[in-house]
């Protein structure tokens, strides 16, 4: 599975991208979130307010229950806006 952080969660993270092997009881986006959150201090603060997170499966916004596979591309970025 492809893990792609955007701006400043990628700063907190040190990696704009990762390759991880998806755990078998990882099965939404919010579970995943969670598994991440753990991985390191920097995961845990760039994920530590979700309410600021948007997450793309595929390249198409999902909501956190979003069913996840192996070899999904996840992105994760901050609130996008416009102008």
């Amino acid at each position: 599975m492809k893990i792609l952080w955007f701006a400043w969660l990628r700063t907190r993270v040190g990696t704009g991208e990762e390759i991880v092997e998806k755990p078998a009881d990882i099965a939404t986006v919010g579970a995943l979130l969670d598994w991440l959150a753990a991985r390191s201090p920097g995961h845990a603060q760039a994920l530590a307010r979700r309410d600021v997170v948007r997450v793309a499966v595929n390249q198409t916004y999902v909501p956190l229950d979003h069913a996840v596979s192996d070899g999904d591309e996840i992105a994760i970025f901050p609130p996008v806006t416009g102008g």
